[in-house]
């Protein structure tokens, strides 16, 4: 038994039993609500590093136009997204994101500085947070706290104004939130707290409410990216797996030529931001067949994500088939392993002290950092320069009373030299080493996947999202999966989910079967049955014996649910006179769940249907319906009274129990 009572003996409440038998009714017409008209579709790509946005008019769905270009931006890095970092000023009010936010912090005076807040790579506390709730806190670079729910609603109302500004000057006209559909892609292996937190954090930020949730998509980034793959012809990708292949493996200078010919390509289209997609089925695709299967690996700065999908022709639906999985393997791993290697040569104590002081020039040698991690290649001979603030240098002095280059020369970390330009020279080994542990748990990840009964003959494997410009991890992933399936990089790799989440908000049915990610049910008594039940389930009411906290299963973890499908349960008060129905929904990660009091049962709902007032000439075994409709990334569920017609809605939630 659990560490607390039984619930039903301790509230005295009566409950409900299952009336047999419990039937599933796959009712797809019941619930097809008015479809509102939206002018446009405009989908928010927040990713761990960096974010975007892009939009469709519902009336040209073929052109798909991605967010302006943003002032800033740094060297080395070309592209339409902007680093997802926030700055608040002392008194907590939003002043600027982006590299707005990031220069502005910078440029403050260090004894000012030390007051603003400001965050970067916050979207991860909501991947490792195990308990989220509405009240979870972020902490700034200054080690002040501030509540996550409001820095998520920051970020996506600074989107919401920048969207309506641009489609309001492009149309010379005030465009209105209401003519907008919006989306917002999170990872797949995010737990539902999570994605329910974005939602909420999105009403927030007067994007949609709860009486108008339509408005709102919260997808799936390996979905999104899977349906803007399907669309693919084929200059606009690389076939990793088509270079002539030396000893099972391509030489590496021809992906990077194929990806400089790609890169010139987008360029060229750069200047228009906007991008056909021909409403056609991608030649790639031509050659899938029904049931073939593929896996998309979206790898971005926080965390890698692999869904596996399967075609369900004739209109080309798509099917997941393995559960999405993977894990917090994102980019972020090789700054971490940068940081650590700083932290050898110049010791932990400075690093962390450096941090704290000078928190707008670590910024700066991160930055200058990525731009050095982005040249990074498997066979480039040349060092790799990282330039250290001057700052950094003055500091250490300051704190260790020698210089940066005595520390080099004394920490015996033979590929990194001390240049006499002020930069650390790094051997091309030294910066493959950083990338090593992150791409390593990528490619075992993989391996465990495609180790999977349900993943056997996998046609393609689509490597996407910011993370896949690495030319190591290519690499990486070609030579260990290459012999197996066909390895493809769309070309604007790093906004593939972007353009994927306005297609899916274009047309959201696309994605027709989900496996559940959590096992539901609801709490409820069935008649005790001696040597069956635990004894101290037992509980006596009216004569009656009653097994208590049972948990009566609608659906189990990783069944497959097509989406809108409505799974139904008949049950009756415990006590006919009863006026006031109680039903609690519960989730698990388990699949053999017996008793709501097992660990790992968790609450995420209540129906209360109040009968009272009703009609006195009711059946003496009322029956009351209770529905659950799963599909879209959000559940809701439903009790009905049968004989009256009341009924009562509830969303299912994970953030408030």
């Amino acid at each position: 038994t659990s560490a607390y009572s039984s619930p039903a003996k301790s509230l005295g409440d009566p409950g409900i039993t299952p009336l047999s038998p419990s039937h599933i009714v796959k009712d797809s017409d019941a619930e097809d609500a008015v479809e509102q008209l939206f002018l446009v579709v405009v989908a928010i790509d927040f990713g761990t590093t960096s974010s975007g946005y892009a939009y469709s008019f519902t009336k040209e769905p073929e052109c798909i136009h991605v967010m302006r270009r943003w002032e800033g931006g740094d060297p080395g890095v070309s592209n339409q997204k902007t680093p997802t970092t926030i700055l608040l000023t002392p008194e907590r009010k939003f002043h600027s994101f982006g590299y707005a936010a990031r220069d502005f912090y910078h440029d403050l005076d260090p004894t000012e500085s030390k007051h603003w807040l400001y965050f970067e790579k916050f979207k991860m506390k909501l991947h490792t947070t195990g308990n989220l709730t509405m009240e979870t806190d972020l902490t700034a670079a200054n080690g002040k706290k501030v509540k996550a729910l409001e820095i998520f609603a920051y970020a996506l109302q600074f989107f919401k104004e920048q969207a309506l500004k641009e489609l309001s000057d492009q149309g010379g006209s005030d465009f209105e939130n209401t003519e907008v559909r919006w989306v917002i892609t999170v990872p797949a292996i995010w737990k539902q707290p999570a994605k329910q937190f974005m939602r909420q954090a999105a009403y927030k930020a007067g994007m949609a409410s709860p009486e108008n949730p339509e408005q709102l998509i919260i997808a799936l980034e390996p979905e999104a990216a899977s349906i803007y793959c399907r669309k693919l012809r084929l200059h606009q990708m690389i076939d990793l797996s088509s270079r002539a292949p030396v000893n099972g493996y391509s030489p590496s200078d021809t992906i990077g030529t194929a990806f400089t010919q790609g890169k010139e390509h987008v360029r060229r289209n750069r200047q228009s931001r906007t991008f056909m997609v021909e409403n056609v089925i991608g030649e790639i695709w031509s050659e899938l067949e029904e049931g073939d299967r593929y896996i998309v690996v979206d790898s971005g700065g926080g965390t890698v994500d692999m869904t596996v999908h399967q075609i369900r022709l004739p209109e080309g639906h798509l099917k997941e088939l393995y559960k999405a999985t993977g894990g917090p393997y994102g980019s972020l791993g090789v700054d971490y392993e940068f940081e650590k290697l700083l932290c050898k040569i110049f010791g932990e104590d400075f690093i962390e002290q450096f941090k704290i002081k000078r928190p707008a020039a670590w910024v700066d040698l991160m930055i200058a950092f990525e731009s050095r991690k982005r040249a990074a290649a498997p066979d480039r001979t040349n060092p790799l320069n990282i330039t250290l603030p001057f700052s950094f240098i003055d500091y250490y002095k300051k704190f260790r009373g020698h210089s940066v280059e005595h520390a080099l020369r004394k920490s015996n970390v033979d590929f990194v030299k001390w240049s006499s330009q002020g930069m650390l020279r790094m051997s091309p080994d030294a910066m493959n080493a950083l990338f090593k542990p992150t791409i390593d748990q990528i490619v075992q990840h993989l391996s465990e996947v495609f180790d999977k009964p349900e993943v056997t003959n996998v046609k393609f494997l689509f490597l996407v999202g910011g993370f896949a410009e690495s030319p190591l991890l290519q690499q990486a992933v070609q030579s260990a999966f290459g012999s197996r399936c066909r390895v493809i990089i769309p070309q604007d790799v790093g906004l593939t989910i972007l353009k994927g989440a306005v297609l899916f908000g274009l047309d959201p049915a696309v994605i027709k079967v989900r496996r559940s990610p959590l096992t539901y049910g609801v709490g409820v008594l069935n008649r005790f049955v001696e040597g069956k039940h635990p004894p101290e389930k037992l509980l006596v009411k009216d004569g009656t014996r009653w097994c208590t906290d049972v948990f009566d299963k609608f659906i189990s973890a990783d069944q497959s649910v097509a989406l809108g499908e409505t799974v139904t349960r008949s049950y009756t008060p415990a006590k006919p006179s009863q006026l006031v129905i109680v039903i609690n929904i519960y989730s698990s990660e388990q699949d053999g769940v017996s008793f709501i009091t097992e660990p790992g049962v968790k609450k995420c709902g209540t129906l209360r249907l109040d009968l009272t007032g009703t009609d006195a000439s009711v059946p003496s075994r009322r029956e009351i319906k209770t529905l659950m409709q799963f599909g879209d990334t959000e559940i809701k569920a439903m009790a009905v009274d049968v004989a009256t017609s009341k009924s009562v809605k509830v969303g299912i939630d994970f953030l408030n129990y």
